[in-house]
This record gives C-alpha cells, sequence and structure tokens, in this order.
C-alpha cells in the first residue's frame, strides 16, 4: 500500500464531464489498494455532499477555491506574452496551491505524485523539488496542445487565429518538457501516446539533452472507463425524433462542432424529416449557441437548454445521440456514454477518435455535412437499424470500456510504489 498525492484541476464527483469521470474513475481505483490524499480546486457550483463522497473514498482531500474572472484572465494574457509561456497554464496557477502541495509534501512521506491533465504537472513539478524521492504519474487526458492546433486550423478570425497558433506552440513545448520530466505519462489513446513520445524526443534531439528517462518504458495508454453496473439503458420513447447534443457547452471544440452541425448539417436533416427535433444540452452555452433558436431555416426546431441536472428525459427522447466534433484530442467520454445508456450515435471521425468502435455496427461515422446528415436521417427512419447500434453499443462498453476490469492496468505503475508503506 502507497502514499499518493492526487493533483486534480476539477473536484472528480458528480461524474458531469468528461474530466471528472476520468478522474473519478482512477480515483476509486487508487484508493482500493493505496491511501490516497486528494487535492483539487473546487469552484462554487461543488457542493458538499459531492466533498463528502469524495472523503468517503479517500484518506484525506483538500480543496483550493479556483477563482476566474475576466480580470485574471487579461493578467494571465500579459504575463504568458511577456514571459513566451502557455496563457491556459499561466491562468491554472495558483499560488495557494502551490503552498498547499509543498506543506502536504513536507507533512508527509508520499511515494507519488499523481497529476491528473497536464494543467496540474507544475504543481508535481514543483513538488519534486520539496520531495525528490517522490515519483511522479502525469495522468494525459488528450495531447492538449494538439486541440488548440486544431482550433487554430479551423479559425476563419485573423487575430483569433494568430492568438490559437501562438497558444498551441507555447503549449506544445510546455507538454513535451513535462512529460520529460515525470516518472510516468499515461495516455487515454494510442494516438495520443504516440504524438507525445514523438514531442518529447524530437524537442530532445533539438535542444541536444539526453532523455531524461527512456521514452518509451515511461509512457502507456490506458482508456477512460466508466461504470456500467450502475447504469440500465434507457427505454427509448418509439418514433423519437429527437437529436441530441449533451456536452459542457463553454468548451471550444463543442461549441465549434454544435455551431457546425447545426448551420451545415442540420437544414439537411430537417429537409428530410421536417418533424425532428434538435435539442443541445450542457452548462453555459455561449451566445452563439443561444442564438441558434432563432427563426430561420430549420431554427425553429432547435431548442438549447443549458445545463440539465437529470438528463434521463432528453435520453429518452433521443432518436440519436450525435458527436460532430471537428477539433480536439484525447476520448470522447460522451461516447462511451452514449453507449452505456444504450443509444445510437452519429459521430465524425475526429469525435469517435481513440476509441474502439465498428462503424456501422455500433456507431456511424461521416465527416462531412451532407454525408453526416445522411447518417442521422438513417437512424431516425429505421428503427430496427437503430436498435442494433443501442444494443451492439451497450454491449461493446461493457466489454471494453468498464473501469472495474480495464484499471488493474494502473498496477503495472503503482504496484512498484507499494511497498514502502503498509497497512496500519
Amino acid at each position: 500500500m502507497g502514499e499518493i498525492l492526487f493533483l486534480s484541476q476539477l473536484l472528480p464527483y458528480p461524474t458531469n464531464a468528461g474530466p471528472k469521470v476520468r478522474s473519478y474513475y482512477v480515483l476509486r481505483h487508487l484508493a482500493r489498494k493505496h491511501r490516497v490524499t486528494l487535492l483539487a480546486f473546487s469552484r462554487p457550483d461543488d457542493t458538499p455532499e459531492a466533498v463528502q463522497h469524495l472523503r468517503e473514498i479517500c484518506d484525506d482531500v483538500h480543496l483550493i477555491m479556483m477563482h476566474r474572472s475576466l480580470i485574471r484572465n487579461i493578467l494571465a494574457m500579459v504575463v504568458s506574452l511577456l514571459k513566451g509561456v502557455s496563457f491556459i497554464i499561466q491562468r491554472d496557477f495558483v499560488p495557494e496551491m502551490a503552498k498547499t502541495v509543498e506543506r502536504l509534501l513536507l507533512s508527509k512521506q508520499f511515494d507519488v505524485i499523481h497529476a491528473d491533465q497536464l494543467w496540474m504537472a507544475q504543481y508535481a513539478l514543483k513538488g519534486k523539488q520539496v520531495a525528490p524521492n517522490a515519483q511522479l504519474v502525469l495522468d494525459e487526458h488528450n495531447a492538449c496542445f494538439q486541440i488548440w492546433q486544431r482550433l487554430a486550423v479551423g479559425e476563419h478570425n485573423p487575430l483569433k487565429r494568430l492568438l490559437l497558433e501562438r497558444e498551441w506552440r507555447s503549449l506544445r513545448a510546455y507538454e513535451a518538457y513535462a512529460c520529460a520530466h515525470f516518472d510516468h505519462v499515461v495516455s487515454v489513446t494510442a494516438e495520443d501516446q504516440n504524438i507525445l513520445q514523438r514531442l518529447v524526443q524530437s524537442q530532445q534531439k533539438r535542444t541536444g539533452q539526453l532523455a531524461f528517462h527512456k521514452t518509451n518504458e515511461r509512457f502507456l495508454t490506458i482508456p477512460i472507463c466508466v461504470d456500467t453496473e450502475s447504469i440500465i439503458p434507457v427505454q427509448p420513447i418509439f418514433g423519437a425524433l429527437d437529436v441530441l447534443h449533451l456536452g459542457t457547452m463553454f468548451w471550444m471544440p463543442n461549441v465549434e462542432g454544435v455551431l457546425w452541425f447545426a448551420r451545415q448539417v442540420w437544414p439537411k436533416v430537417v429537409a428530410r424529416v421536417p418533424q425532428a427535433t434538435f435539442t443541445i444540452a450542457g452548462k453555459n452555452p455561449p451566445a452563439e449557441i443561444r442564438g441558434l433558436t432563432k427563426n430561420q431555416i430549420g431554427r425553429s426546431s432547435i431548442q438549447v437548454m443549458g445545463y440539465v441536472p437529470d438528463p434521463q428525459p432528453y435520453l429518452e427522447r433521443a432518436g440519436v445521440f450525435i458527436v460532430p466534433l471537428l477539433s480536439g484530442g484525447g476520448m470522447r467520454v460522451k461516447i462511451v456514454d452514449a453507449w452505456r445508456w444504450g443509444l445510437p450515435i452519429v459521430s465524425t471521425s475526429i469525435g469517435a477518435e481513440g476509441i474502439r468502435n465498428l462503424p456501422g455496427e455500433n456507431i456511424m461515422i461521416a465527416d462531412d455535412p451532407e454525408a453526416f446528415a445522411l447518417a442521422v436521417v438513417k437512424v431516425l427512419q429505421e428503427p430496427d437499424f437503430a436498435q442494433r447500434l443501442r444494443m451492439n453499443g451497450r454491449r461493446w462498453v461493457e466489454e471494453n470500456y468498464d473501469w472495474r476490469t480495464v484499471y488493474s492496468e494502473w498496477d503495472s505503475i503503482y504496484n512498484a510504489y507499494s511497498n514502502n508503506h503498509t497497512v496500519g
């Protein structure tokens, strides 16, 4: 049994967002065999019940309030421009978090500092200076720089594109540095693992540095998994013609994908299925998304719900679940969740990237507006085909993406660090 300091950018419960799903089930797996101290950023909408639930899992829980504001973002941008560093990494540096990491490491001997997502790597690296014997593990939910690189490619505003270009290049340099200085780097897809390995090797070659560790031995892929036992597939409403998108709507790739679908795909769907509706559910939709409900061609059939505390009614009414992503990285939890709920899915290739799937059997994949529209229409108009997607998807997630079986792969890292402590 080892002592683990688990650093999280989000309070990893409830599991109402993709990053939380990853963090929560990794945390639960590690806490079964080790003593875990959770240190996480919290936000005003985190509830006492959620914190109490995590205290029941972890040996100890410490929270640092994350304050976000336009002024703070502007200051972070100024500092990042002056220092030539990533805006996102600078924005997420909070002195109180760094001081708390140091305090905890001085108060107890930790075997491992586990950084959940790249944003927490800076705190783990600072912690290594205080506890040089602690091993560093980085859970990379994405090859992060690639998200901003793809957004830059799709951005038409010259100023925004310039800022995105600068950000992904700065973030790439930081990500290469961080990955080179962690003892283990875990990716959620093989694609991301290959990208990050090449990134580290390229930087080391360019700078003439010797490898900090043997790169290939430090990298491992463990997919994002869910709990299939706790969820019963939804009972679909016969003849349902609602198209559902469910995801946080302040995340830029989600916004970009939904706008693309609403503007380029949805009119083609409505032309073939006039009774169809499009529901957008997710926290903090921006003005562009809210404006989709204005009465233009096909727009009167669009509804924007914002955050829905109980998605069950929307899942039951969904004739098809869409993942229209054009950018992003890592692995889309919404696909694994939709399989778990027993929903038929239509996704872009990027949306399904890194996820093992069987196109035409448990998911439909399409990338241009016409093909995406035809796939949505096929699912809406062919109930037997939709049912086959539902059943095959549920079976697939049970066999390939349940945390209780897959997350034993974390033991290949942590068993080596669990011999210093015994159960008290």
